[in-house]
């Protein structure tokens, strides 16, 4: 579902249509798993596709199986993601 930029070697985030789509396909509506997920308003959830939301994004992505980065990679430098699994790690040793 990600998409490669003809000019650029980097990835694009994937469209909302897709992301809905691939919700669809499993089974459920964004709204629905926003209800899921406590959102009274299934707005709420669409508020992601506007601004970084990372609670959301996190529920999305879980969802569908992934990552948050390989959904909106425009959000997620690879330094930060870098710095968090460096985090992450030194967590996981204490």
């Amino acid at each position: 579902m990600s998409k490669q930029c003809t000019h650029s070697t980097t990835l694009s985030d994937w469209h909302r249509q897709d992301i809905m789509a691939a919700i669809r396909k499993k089974g459920t509506t964004l709204a629905e798993l926003g209800r899921q997920h406590g959102y009274e308003s299934p707005a709420a959830l669409y508020n992601v596709f506007n601004m970084s939301y990372p609670k959301v994004e996190r529920i999305i992505a879980a969802f569908l199986e992934s990552h948050p980065s390989e959904i909106w990679p425009s959000r997620y430098q690879k330094s930060d993601i870098d710095f968090k699994t460096s985090i992450s790690l030194t967590h996981l040793k204490k």
